[in-house]
């Protein structure tokens, strides 16, 4: 069976160097096209440490999509790029597995839109570590017996959006579980703007500090007690192996999929 075709953009960054590393490791995939803002010319391999690939980093997402007969686009870029990659990727029916966060549910009724109108897949994850999706996931069934949880999220520095995606989903399918148990939001009569975005009557805070990678608690409380779920992510590689489970699956998915447990 001839390997999947990947289009890396994003490629030059922490996360793309990483799934250009992940991807030429396996059987069954290989990365044909890297793109990305910087660095265009030099050899993606190179850049990522791995040898020379004989892959170019190219900025023009379309031309690089068209020359190298990419069947899939694994996108790893920014909240304010990665709309218009995927505006350029479906059409061409280049299937897109997005890691990148920020995208709105605005966003979302468009790209189902676009699939739909393609016949191309897209898959969205807001994690693509294992760990995390089960937290999420552990999270989601504890909501059911709380009235009392808050998500907080830390993360390095430079990440741009927040709360993070995985918190936000995370908040979205605690809220759906609880099924109205969550109803009473803890009160504040001062310092109202500190108690982080609301998700129902769940509160979100986001910490960005330098020497994080990513991190996430949720805390519930309850008559005498607390359960606190959390989840470290010590490195980039933990999330590769559901990167590379997205890469196999998407081209037989169908419509939008958000979530890396659906595909588990």
């Amino acid at each position: 069976m001839a390997d999947i075709r990947v289009c890396v953009a994003g490629a030059c960054g922490k996360m793309g160097k990483e799934v250009v590393k992940a991807v030429t490791a396996v059987e069954g995939l290989a990365v044909v096209a890297a793109v990305d803002m910087a660095c265009a010319g030099e050899d993606i391999g190179v850049l990522a440490g791995i040898g020379p690939l004989g892959v170019a980093v190219e900025s023009d997402l379309a031309a690089a999509l068209t020359r190298s007969g990419a069947q899939v686009l694994a996108d790893f870029t920014m909240p304010s790029a990665v709309m218009g990659n995927l505006r350029t990727a479906i059409p061409l029916r280049v299937a897109p597995v997005v890691g990148t966060t920020g995208i709105t549910a605005d966003g979302l009724h468009e790209l189902r839109r676009l699939a739909t109108e393609a016949e191309t897949p897209v898959f969205i994850a807001p994690n693509f570590a294992i760990g995390a999706v089960l937290m999420m996931q552990f999270a989601q069934q504890a909501a059911r017996y709380f009235d009392y949880a808050e998500v907080i999220e830390f993360h390095h520095e430079k990440k741009l959006d927040a709360p993070s995606g995985t918190a936000l989903r995370t908040a979205e399918l605690m809220r759906d579980a609880a099924e109205g148990r969550l109803t009473q939001p803890a009160q504040a009569e001062m310092g109202e703007a500190s108690r982080g975005l609301a998700v129902g009557n769940i509160r979100v805070h986001a910490v960005r500090v330098p020497g994080m990678v990513a991190s996430q608690e949720v805390l519930f409380g309850g008559l005498g007690q607390t359960l606190t779920i959390r989840h470290d992510t010590i490195n980039r590689e933990s999330f590769m192996p559901g990167v590379v489970l997205a890469l196999r699956k998407v081209l037989a998915l169908h419509g939008v999929v958000v979530g890396l447990e659906n595909i588990m």
